[in-house]
Order: C-alpha cells, then sequence, then structure tokens
C-alpha cells in the first residue's frame, strides 16, 4: 500500500493533466512498485482523467483493474468510480459506490478512505450532508495522523459551500472559519488561500444582506 504522503507528492488537483503525467511516468517506467501498488497508481490515474471531464477513458481504466487485488485498492477503485459518476451527473449512483467504499474501509480500519467515502457522500447525499459531514470530523478530529486530520478542512469548506448556497450565511461563516482554523494549522498553503477567500466572500456576503434590510 502506498502512504498518502506519497500519492500527495504526485497529485497537483490543481492540474489534473499535469499530474496524470506524472501517474504515467510512474506506471510506465516501474519505479519500486509492486503489483498492489501499481493498481493504486492507476486508480489515481483515472481520477486524474475524470477529473478532466474524460469520463469514459477514466470509467474504462478503473474496470481494467483487477478484481483480486488488495482490498484497499479495490476501496479506491469503489471511490473513483464514484468521483467518476458523480462528475458526469449521475449522483445516486455515485451515492451507492461511496456507501460501498465506507463499508469495506471501515471493516479495513481505512480511517483516510473511511474519510474521503464520507465527504463524498456529504457532496452527493444533499438532505443527509450534516450527518455525513458530522461522522468524517469525529473520525478525522480523533485521528493521531496530522495528515488524516487535514481532511478538516475540506470537511468543513464544502458545508460552509452548502450553507452558503442555501442562503445560511451564519453557519456558512462558522463552517468557513473553522475551516481556516484547520487549514493554518494544517493545510496546504493553496487551502490557507481558499479558506480566507471563502471567508471574504461569505463576509461580503452577509454585509450585502445586513444592507438590503
Amino acid at each position: 500500500m502506498i502512504d498518502q504522503p506519497t500519492l500527495d507528492e504526485l497529485w497537483d488537483f490543481g492540474d489534473p493533466a499535469a499530474s496524470e503525467a506524472r501517474f504515467r511516468v510512474e506506471l510506465e517506467q516501474g519505479g519500486p512498485w509492486d503489483d498492489t501498488e501499481r493498481a493504486e497508481l492507476t486508480t489515481q490515474l483515472a481520477r486524474a482523467i475524470g477529473m478532466q471531464g474524460k469520463f469514459d477513458e477514466a470509467a474504462a481504466i478503473l474496470i481494467e483493474i483487477p478484481e483480486e487485488s488488495d482490498p484497499i485498492v479495490g476501496v479506491r477503485v469503489l471511490l473513483e468510480s464514484g468521483r467518476v459518476m458523480n462528475s458526469s451527473g449521475h449522483p445516486e449512483a455515485a451515492a451507492g459506490l461511496f456507501r460501498q467504499a465506507a463499508t469495506i474501509a471501515g471493516r479495513l480500519g481505512a480511517e483516510f478512505l473511511l474519510i474521503d467515502a464520507l465527504h463524498m457522500l456529504a457532496i452527493v447525499d444533499a438532505p443527509g450532508a450534516e450527518d455525513w459531514t458530522a461522522r468524517a470530523v469525529e473520525l478525522a478530529e480523533a485521528s493521531p495522523d496530522d495528515r488524516t486530520k487535514r481532511w478538516l478542512v475540506s470537511l468543513h469548506s464544502n458545508l460552509g459551500w452548502r450553507y452558503f448556497d442555501d442562503d445560511n450565511l451564519d453557519a456558512a461563516f462558522a463552517s468557513f472559519t473553522e475551516a481556516a482554523r484547520w487549514a493554518d494549522l494544517l493545510g496546504t498553503a493553496q487551502q490557507r488561500e481558499w479558506a480566507q477567500e471563502a471567508l471574504a466572500e461569505c463576509a461580503a456576503a452577509m454585509d450585502a444582506a445586513s444592507e438590503s434590510l
């Protein structure tokens, strides 16, 4: 199994095409990877391709990953298949895949991937977003691993944007404040920047709402 910091080094979520190229290089050159790790890298290759809107290509890659791969790889296949389904306009189908991923990750004790699945369920299942987020936040806060705790930035931020879109600006600002706090503690430079931008946008919306009263 590849640890998350190693995968982080290969990822640039702001540039999925460059990320795709890095994953292809790792897979083509062989590197130090065993078969299970190559399968993990392949799931991330598919994710990078899907982020570019090439959903059929991403899905085809995921289907080709051997079913007998490590259970962790199976969870990653479910996660990335769900992301492809959601991004291509099928959130209900995606939710089923994310539920499967959460169940298996929980059984395996794969905390990072379990939180990932819960965070995706909060995105695709609007009525249950608060509950899914609360479960994920509880796990992340209790984790001894700082990389896993970093999920708190995205979890609070995503919930904040959901509140924002629902015009619940006070709740949005509270969530963005928590996201910014965790970004300052454990986040990347990009996350810190995004957190401050979210706070500024929400504050401006609150000011505009007050002026219209």
